[in-house]
């Protein structure tokens, strides 16, 4: 038998296990059913309508019109404001994606020695901003362009300042501000996840550890909850990823949309003005798809070097 024989042998026989275990276990599939349903109606469905739109002309009022690959070069060559979102959303994803990744997990690990009532009431705290509905209001009272903000106030009364700075309406500073209240509200669904990843781990691993030569908190940490952990790391990862390139409620809550000469203007805040303002869905739909590839690979890199965690 030669080679290519033995290979398409093992794939069918791997094939037929894989069948036989489906069968077993067609009534744990039926409970899956109605979530793949749903998961493909509203998810899957609607990202391949999406990209065939991407190659069309279609203003909800007319039949699409198909344009073959106008949409993407008149987004890469011509469309100022869209290279200006791409560096902002850059921005944005490089500073609080892995700032506040590193600090979900810092936090979530000095967390977990704490008593349990304690511990407690700090996740409730650490994650309380990343759901408060009015923290965008919160921060805007702070960053107030006159003596009546918070920090204006504060800067004018001590003397630092002579005249309130326009800290959300001034291309200067809106960048900053914004990246600062990310940052705030970065403690999210992956934070959660290292909570719990973390009082997982077997304390069984720690004792053996320490009998094999581990000596100090970091080797434990890099040699026993790091790997056990993989699967939270993986999770957080994609959760900080998807939040810092979604961007748009935060900065459109905080310095108007459009922003003053853009300088806050992202790359979902584009999508939104050509989709919801300008309805021009083929172009917005072009947005999204080079959005969701550029996740996509961002997703891939980083699972591909969080798997090397204590390996």
């Amino acid at each position: 038998m030669s080679t290519m024989d033995k290979y398409l042998a093992l794939q069918r026989k791997k094939i037929d296990i894989a069948r036989y275990k489906a069968r077993q276990m067609w009534v744990c599939y039926l409970f899956l059913l109605p979530f793949a349903v749903l998961f493909f109606t509203f998810y899957i469905l609607p990202m391949f309508t999406s990209i065939r739109y991407s190659f069309t002309y279609y203003n909800i009022l007319e039949p699409a019109r198909y344009i073959g690959l106008a949409n993407y070069i008149n987004l890469v060559l011509q469309d100022e404001i869209f290279l200006i979102s791409v560096k902002n959303t850059f921005i944005i994803a490089v500073i609080t994606g892995p700032v506040g990744y590193i600090l979900s997990f810092l936090f979530a690990w000095f967390i977990n020695e704490l008593p349990r009532w304690l511990r407690s009431l700090a996740v409730v705290i650490f994650y309380a901003p990343s759901i408060a509905g009015n923290a965008y209001f919160i921060f805007s009272i702070i960053f107030r362009g006159d003596v009546y903000g918070y920090l204006n106030s504060f800067l004018v009364r001590t003397g630092i300042v002579n005249a309130p700075i326009l800290w959300l309406t001034d291309p200067k500073y809106m960048m900053p501000v914004v990246v600062l209240v990310l940052l705030w509200m970065s403690m999210g669904t992956g934070f959660l996840a290292f909570v719990a990843g973390l009082k997982g781990v077997d304390q069984a691993q720690y004792e053996a550890g320490y009998v094999d030569g581990i000596r100090n908190r970091w080797q434990e940490l890099y040699y026993i909850t790091l790997p056990n952990m993989r699967p939270m790391l993986l999770f957080g990862a994609v959760m900080s990823i998807t939040a810092a390139f979604s961007v748009a409620d935060q900065t459109m809550a905080l310095c108007g949309f459009p922003s003053t000469d853009y300088a806050a203007h992202t790359v979902v805040t584009h999508l939104f003005d050509y989709g919801y303002t300008r309805f021009d869905m083929g172009y917005a739909s072009a947005i999204a798809t080079l959005l969701f590839l550029t996740m996509i690979l961002t997703n891939k890199t980083i699972q591909s070097l969080l798997k090397r965690v204590g390996t």
